[in-house]
């Protein structure tokens, strides 16, 4: 059986394991009516423990962040039938050094003078807690379950919701 220290380090593992194979996702910020959500291109960077992406100034989450830091970035992979839900702190900067690492050519079609355009920004989200469901990854095996539970009444187990803190360090 592992200990907990394996076992943490196997979880926060699978949460960046995740991000790096589905980078769009839903962040959820709060403004002044209430939360507002849009999708995102994410570039996790495992070894800096944080989750970066290219915004623009002229959009509201600058302001939303600026007032209400904490967020959610929500990705799905639903082939490997795996949801996850992190909850951070964002803050967004001019930085064109950053935004030059993580940039992809697809990006130039919303900045046109590349990594230092003027209106470019980096979000950041510094991960604090991430909530995982990790189902089974066989569409296969989850039909036997639903199929399974309707004729025993029985709840079908399509996976396990685990709650991990991802450490920053």
């Amino acid at each position: 059986m592992p200990d907990q220290a394996s076992a943490k380090a196997d979880d926060v593992t699978r949460v960046w394991d995740i991000l790096e194979k589905n980078s769009i996702g839903m962040l959820t910020t709060r403004f002044s009516d209430g939360l507002r959500s849009r999708p995102l291109d994410a570039r996790p960077d495992r070894d800096a423990g944080a989750i970066f992406f290219l915004t623009d100034v002229r959009g509201y989450k600058d302001d939303e962040i600026a007032a209400h830091p904490d967020v959610c970035w929500i990705v799905t992979v639903p082939g490997d039938n795996a949801y996850l839900s992190i909850t951070g702190r964002a803050s967004v900067a001019k930085d064109p050094q950053r935004a030059r690492k993580i940039w992809k050519s697809i990006d130039s079609v919303w900045w046109k003078e590349g990594p230092d355009d003027p209106n470019g920004r980096v979000l950041t989200i510094e991960p604090v807690l991430a909530e995982l469901w990790d189902g089974p990854s066989s569409k296969l095996v989850a039909a036997f379950e639903f199929a399974k539970a309707k004729i025993t009444g029985e709840k079908p187990f399509v996976g396990e919701n685990r709650k991990k803190t991802v450490a920053m360090s």
